[in-house]
């Protein structure tokens, strides 16, 4: 079965009448965890971004908390990376690029201040270094005084 273009599904979606639209959306938020994430992003959080960013920045703290303590690279690479693809996914739901540079910035932050040996490893260094470009990036497209508010952020980092 190939999948239509959003194009052709928002034609048909336009068309349709309420009720078999929430039924269509109940439906999607019952097969992945994902989409029920997004449904509720959207529905409960979206029109509260600050309250939004600040829940988030609670998780990456939660995650920071959990990382273990011995020295095992390996561990807290991996348990580093899943903190990113969660953060990750936060950005996707918002589509914003100042919640895209706040929440990674907060995690470049939080990472630094954690003691954690960045440059010890050349994965933890390139995982790091990969964020603050990432920030580079999507500064780009922000309002020249909020580049020039986070520019001055990622130079302390």
């Amino acid at each position: 079965m190939k999948a239509a273009s959003l194009h052709e599904l928002k034609q048909e979606l336009t068309h349709l009448p309420t009720k078999e639209l929430l039924e269509l959306c109940l439906r999607l938020g019952r097969f992945k965890k994902e989409n029920k994430e997004l449904l509720t992003y959207l529905i409960f959080e979206a029109h509260d971004e600050r309250t939004f960013i600040a829940n988030v920045k609670a998780d990456i703290d939660t995650e920071f908390a959990s990382i273990p303590k011995d020295n095992n690279l390996y561990l807290i690479k991996k348990t580093l990376r899943k903190i990113l693809r969660t953060i990750t996914k936060y950005i996707r739901f918002t589509g914003s690029k100042i919640v895209e540079v706040e929440l990674l910035l907060y995690y470049c932050k939080v990472l630094k201040q954690s003691g954690i040996p960045i440059y010890k490893t050349i994965a933890l260094t390139n995982l790091y270094e990969g964020q603050l470009k990432k920030i580079k990036k999507a500064l780009t497209s922000l309002h020249e005084d909020l580049q020039y508010d986070y520019s001055r952020e990622l130079e302390e980092l």
